[in-house]
């Protein structure tokens, strides 16, 4: 079974797993399903303690010297950089969503659509969420898996490690040595993936049969074709502008892909996309581990830039509502800074269009249209969505020096002109 490649043993399990929720429809699901949700469960147990870990032992080496001259300083200044780009290809991705719902259209000479009954997303003011990331209780905190508290817990704690430097070298020790061991743990769940592919696939397929998807092929196109040209045109631009080895970057990110899209969780995906950030694409462990869980809950051009856009031309389309310049403007920057100020909200996909069609006046009621293919499109919107948070550490590491000499990104003769001193 390990001669057969990794992408070939997910792609089998794909073709089975549709193929037997094709066969047997609802009948399969109680079977499969717990099958997908057992590799979900695994991914999101490993979610915590790695991102706890991986962030407090990269912090406590900033005294060290780990990311070069400057030490925290430095890092404030990667934090903000990092959250620019985050804005910038988020500009990026909601432009092409608006570009390819005007080419493809979806929803116009649709109707009598079924309503599924959703309620729209109670979404709370920016404060009540800055407020939140900061815990009254931290193992709460933990147990609930409140990813940005953790964040702030491991930044705080890292901090403080970092401050006794030899006093506390043993702690400094243990906490390193518990985020090589997450790391570990994570490469041995990711071999489970034909297994959840396989089940998650399934139960999808079983649930809602091909055939509900007939009406609404053209919003799902939309959002694919969409989120494909952003993953492998834009993407690709930007890291040959950066001089980054574009086939390298998707070999290194691919397993980190098969997840998102699988499983439809980016803060799941998190210990795979850690592991391909440092252990495949050679980042500075120390910027890769802060910036990565960063991006896991603040970066999301598919979730937060695409989907809104496309959904807001449908919704219009469907409800023969004429879109003026306002409302583009108006959905743009909802869509570039919404994702921002919801981070760590459930569900973000929905808030994000419940944000954006109700700044830009548009129905509600189109949440409610667009429910029963939510999975189905959640797929590609996910998988974007982490392509993404670990593209942006990518760029910012190549222009901070913070790449590694063995990072497969560095073509080789620019590694053997840095040897020889040119």
């Amino acid at each position: 079974m390990s001669k057969i490649p990794f992408w070939l043993r997910v792609l089998v399990a794909f073709a089975l797993g549709t193929g037997v929720g094709v066969a047997f429809g609802q009948q399969a699901v109680p079977w499969v399903e717990p099958i997908g949700d057992l590799f979900v469960n695994l991914i999101k147990m490993l979610v915590v303690p790695l991102v706890f870990f991986t962030i407090a032992a990269s912090i406590s080496r900033l005294g060290e010297g780990a990311l070069g001259e400057g030490g925290g300083g430095k890092a404030v200044r990667l934090g903000v950089v990092t959250i620019v780009w985050f804005i910038i290809t988020a500009g990026l991705a909601v432009s092409l969503g608006f570009a390819i719902g005007h080419l493809i259209e979806p929803g116009r000479g649709l109707s009598g659509l079924p309503l599924a009954d959703v309620k729209p997303k109670v979404i709370p003011p920016v404060q009540d969420v800055l407020i939140g990331i900061v815990p009254t209780n931290i193992f709460k905190a933990f147990a609930e898996g409140q990813v940005l508290s953790v964040v702030f817990v491991a930044l705080f704690a890292g901090a403080g490690l970092s401050a006794l430097g030899e006093r506390a070298a043993q702690l400094k020790t243990l906490v390193s040595q518990g985020s090589q061991l997450m790391f570990k743990l994570t490469r041995w769940v990711i071999q489970l993936t034909p297994f959840g592919v396989f089940g998650l696939i399934a139960s999808v397929v079983g649930s809602y049969g091909l055939e509900s998807l007939t009406p609404l092929l053209s919003f799902i196109g939309a959002i694919y074709l969409a989120c494909l040209i952003h993953v492998f045109v834009v993407y690709p631009v930007l890291l040959k502008l950066h001089g980054l080895r574009v086939v390298a970057f998707y070999k290194g990110v691919f397993e980190a892909q098969q997840t998102a899209f699988f499983t439809c969780s980016s803060l799941g995906t998190l210990p795979v996309s850690l592991n391909a950030a440092i252990e495949k694409l050679k980042l500075n462990p120390a910027y890769a581990g802060f910036a990565v869980p960063l991006g896991a809950n603040m970066k999301m051009d598919g979730c937060g830039a695409i989907y809104p856009a496309i959904a807001s031309i449908f919704v219009a389309n469907y409800f023969h509502i004429e879109l003026t310049q306002s409302h583009y403007v108006i959905i743009a920057l909802t869509a570039m800074l919404g994702s921002l100020a919801t981070a760590g909200v459930p569900g973000v996909a929905t808030v994000m269009l419940t944000l954006t069609l109700s700044t830009a006046g548009l129905p509600l009621e189109g949440i409610a249209l667009l429910a029963a293919i939510d999975r189905i499109i959640d797929m590609v919107r996910t998988a974007t969505n982490v392509t993404g948070q670990i593209l942006i550490p990518t760029l910012v590491a190549r222009e901070n020096g913070l790449l590694e000499p063995a990072s497969p990104l560095i073509k080789a003769r620019a590694v053997a002109s840095e040897g020889a001193g040119v």
